[in-house]
């Protein structure tokens, strides 16, 4: 299983960003698609998810309202579509792909993309 994440770069607060993360056809259909950050000195917490059918998303309440998650089934690509950016949204983030478990944990996911940085400068 391999994924691959791209589309961090360095921007402005309030400026926008979209992450994508390209999945293999049956990664993408079988599983639970997440986000989740990691920042310097913290621990790697969760950002959003989409179920597997893709009707269902999931964030934290952080970036409510800011941050969407979608995917594209022709491309087998999820997007995290940021917008709004903070300065505490600054980390290396990554997409993770899980068979099962709970969706809000990193340990629920299998598959894990080699990250992204994202950087806010204020």
């Amino acid at each position: 299983v391999q994924l691959q994440a791209s589309g961090g770069g360095l921007v402005q607060a309030g400026g926008s960003l979209r992450l994508a993360c390209a999945a293999s056809r049956r990664t993408f259909s079988t599983s639970v698609m997440g986000w989740f950050r990691q920042a310097p000195g913290r621990e790697r917490e969760f950002v959003s998810a989409l179920s597997r059918s893709g009707g269902i998303t999931y964030y934290a309440d952080s970036v409510l309202g800011r941050f969407t998650c979608s995917r594209d089934n022709a491309k087998n690509i999820v997007y995290l579509q940021m917008n709004n950016l903070r300065p505490e949204d600054t980390a290396v983030y990554y997409c993770a792909a899980s068979e099962g478990g709970d969706t809000y944990l990193p340990a629920s996911y299998e598959h894990w993309g080699q990250g992204t940085q994202v950087t806010v400068s204020s």
